[in-house]
């Protein structure tokens, strides 16, 4: 089959926990991701679309040989706005006064904070300028920040049409962090493309984004049990919880108006979740046919990341197998039609893992 996609995918975020990730060296932090990135790589995972953090430097290593891993669609900095959730300064950080340094992840390019038309047409120009293949902006209220409830609708309408107008005029697009129903509502008229999350999206949202092809890119996850996400702060704990319990009627409704519908994992500050990126997968079957999984974490994820057109460094398709496209292939020792738990175990299940043409594993010698 061909090679596994994440649309939804934090390459320097996924391994340590937050509160040691925001004090991190940002060397020691890079270093840290490269090796994590093998091991997605040997997951069966060989692209993924990288939505927030500086990981330019982890993409030009691969790129260039001296590591191994995914190839990387990426956003680097997500530009929110002052208490949006990209928005991790310390409690006694505000009122910022002017010419204040950056803080520190602001400063290494995890995050950017913006405020008004201007400086968010300045950032996001920035953002492409790092080499960004897409941005992502922070649309409305999440779970790891804690300075923005749920149900805040992040930006005014006037910055989000000016964030997705730099994005048009670049030739891609902005995929948002959001959640609440009236956040999307707001974001499909300013001209995002891509929806990342949206647990509380009602019928007619998924309606609007069927009839305007925006795509919803969403995350299986588990409210309660082993595989349910662990937060160091019970206000995060509070918002995981009630958002993750939308997630059946989201789907429901996106299945109903036949909403292109991406898969991503968002496995965050957690080693051992991340460990079970193909479980996550696997999980989908609670509401989909291991045909309609398998589609979805290949060939429908590939056509999302690819609206971001010329900006794309890996000209080729991916997730297919057809002449002329990336050569990215996946021996499965089994049939995925028939069993998706199969994805589950890719160091048994996977015995050969290729990624552009390149054999990264063989236990078949």
């Amino acid at each position: 089959m061909p090679g596994l996609i994440d649309a939804h995918w934090h390459t320097m975020f996924n391994f340590w926990p937050i509160s040691k990730v925001l004090g991190a060296n940002f060397g020691e932090l890079s270093i840290a991701a490269a090796i994590h990135s093998k091991e997605q790589l040997l997951r069966g995972f060989t692209t993924v679309r990288d939505v927030g953090g500086n990981v330019f430097g982890v993409k030009n290593a691969i790129d260039a040989g001296l590591v191994d891993g995914p190839r990387i669609y990426p956003s680097g900095p997500y530009i929110s706005q002052t208490s949006g959730h990209g928005d991790f300064r310390g409690p006694n950080d505000v009122p910022e006064n002017a010419g204040t340094p950056l803080d520190y992840s602001q400063r290494v390019g995890h995050t950017l904070i913006a405020d008004g038309v201007p400086e968010v047409i300045k950032r996001s120009r920035e953002v492409l300028r790092m080499g960004a293949t897409q941005i992502k902006a922070m649309g409305g209220g999440g779970v790891a920040s804690i300075y923005d409830p749920l149900d805040v609708t992040e930006y005014t309408f006037e910055e989000m049409k000016a964030i997705c107008d730099v994005a048009k005029s670049w030739n891609t697009y902005v995929a948002i962090h959001v959640n609440t129903d009236a956040a999307i509502q707001q974001w499909i008229k300013a001209g995002a493309k891509s929806v990342e999350h949206g647990f509380f999206m009602k019928e007619e949202t998924a309606k609007s984004m069927a009839e305007n092809g925006v795509w919803w890119s969403m995350q299986p996850m588990d409210v309660h049990g082993e595989d349910a996400f662990v937060f160091e702060n019970q206000l995060s704990t509070d918002k995981y919880t009630n958002l993750v319990g939308e997630l059946d009627h989201a789907i429901a409704y996106a299945k109903k108006y036949k909403v292109k519908t991406a898969f991503g994992t968002d496995l965050l500050f957690d080693p051992e979740l991340a460990a079970k990126e193909g479980k996550f997968l696997a999980k989908l079957k609670k509401w989909y046919t291991p045909f309609e999984i398998l589609n979805m974490a290949t060939a429908s994820n590939g056509e999302l990341i690819k609206l971001c057109g010329p900006r794309d460094t890996y000209p080729g398709k991916i997730g297919v197998i057809q002449e002329g496209a990336l050569a990215d292939v996946i021996l499965v020792d089994g049939n995925p039609l028939e069993n998706i738990d199969l994805v589950i175990d890719p160091e048994n299940n996977f015995p050969v893992i290729m990624k552009d043409g390149v054999i990264y594993k063989n236990t078949l010698k």
